[in-house]
């Protein structure tokens, strides 16, 4: 076949995986506003039609009936008879006020996302980090400013620490420790998790001192005012508050190679002569294959300066250059590698 020839039907490549992947990002618009409008929670304790659903959360008649079968195909929803409930996904995870409830980390990354996302092209081009609101600067932008925008926005990280902190809750053996430090925890909520896990464990959670009204207004409302304590300052200047256990959750990513480094020497030093540092990213796998891996390290160098997701090769190396041994990585979440290492 010469290059002006066209391809018969028997030999054209389907196009189909191109189209879906174009309009990828309408499926998980119709997930943000069914949470946005609190479809999983007008369904949460019997089926309903279309016009019973629509009523409780406000769709209106004319995009309702497609709305929600969009849902239903999407594996979110299920219909019988005309009549629609939650998969045993969504009522999982996704009514309100359920112990397990996700729906503030669909919000979140709903406010996050598209705008930053939307000026992809312009980073690819001149290499700069598209903040969210270019005035303001950072991830986090002018929130912290903001109480209530700062609660909203922390409500969406605590779903999701939710989670995570059970699964390090039974990952590992707590019994041989006494206490532990979240580096970066933020109002508290996962070093609250693992403290409520393992009642005997001393928790101080580290974060830069305008955190503290959060946090003790949430660790507060938990009851556990007496078992977590805050310590304000910044992990790159400030004494790092000493423990058995360090852990260390989405913070190497938001950093180049060398404040990574210098990061991890700190935390040797505050990690006590048998503890553990515990480790946990979105960490890009060595052979640089998983493509959910490498758009969440475009998505930290599109929100930071120096940020990017990172081998798991190369956690280990800077592990070691620490001081630390014994090394290894685990999926975590199914989304995440966990790496632990010794000192």
């Amino acid at each position: 076949m010469t290059t002006t020839d066209h391809p018969t039907a028997t030999t054209a490549v389907d196009p189909g995986p191109l189209i879906k992947l174009t309009i990828s990002d309408c499926a998980a618009k119709v997930l943000h506003s069914a949470v946005d409008l609190g479809v999983f929670g007008a369904l949460a304790d019997s089926p309903a039609d279309a016009a019973t659903v629509a009523d409780r959360s406000g769709l209106h008649d004319r995009m309702a009936t497609d709305f929600l079968d969009a849902l239903t195909g999407l594996g979110l929803l299920a219909r019988e008879d005309g009549l629609y409930r939650n998969t045993p996904l969504t009522q999982a995870y996704l009514v309100p006020d359920s112990s397990a409830y996700l729906g503030g980390f669909v919000e979140l990354t709903n406010e996050t996302l598209y705008g930053t996302w939307g000026r992809l092209t312009e980073a690819l081009r001149t290499g700069e980090p598209q903040h969210l609101d270019p005035d303001k600067g950072g991830f986090v932008g002018n929130r912290h400013q903001d109480p209530e925008k700062m609660k909203r926005f922390l409500a969406g990280l605590d779903a999701y620490s939710d989670r995570m902190g059970a699964e390090l809750a039974h990952r590992v053996d707590w019994s041989r420790y006494d206490s532990f430090t979240d580096i970066g925890g933020a109002r508290g909520n996962l070093a609250a998790v693992l403290a409520k896990a393992h009642p005997h464990l001393a928790a101080t959670c580290f974060d830069l001192e305008r955190t503290r009204p959060l946090f003790t207004e949430h660790i507060g409302r938990l009851g556990l005012a007496d078992r977590v304590d805050f310590v304000g300052g910044d992990f790159f200047s400030d004494p790092i508050p000493e423990a058995d256990v360090v852990v260390l959750g989405h913070i190497l990513h938001g950093f180049d190679t060398g404040r990574r480094r210098a990061l991890l020497s700190r935390i040797f030093d505050a990690v006590r002569p048998g503890g553990l540092v515990l480790v946990y990213d979105r960490m890009i796998d060595d052979d640089r294959r998983d493509p959910e891996r490498l758009l969440s390290s475009l998505h930290m160098r599109l929100v930071s300066p120096e940020g990017s997701e990172y081998r798991v090769g190369d956690c280990h190396d800077w592990l070691h250059e620490a001081g630390f041994t014994g090394a290894d990585a685990a999926p975590l979440l199914g989304t995440h590698t966990l790496v632990t290492a010794h000192r």
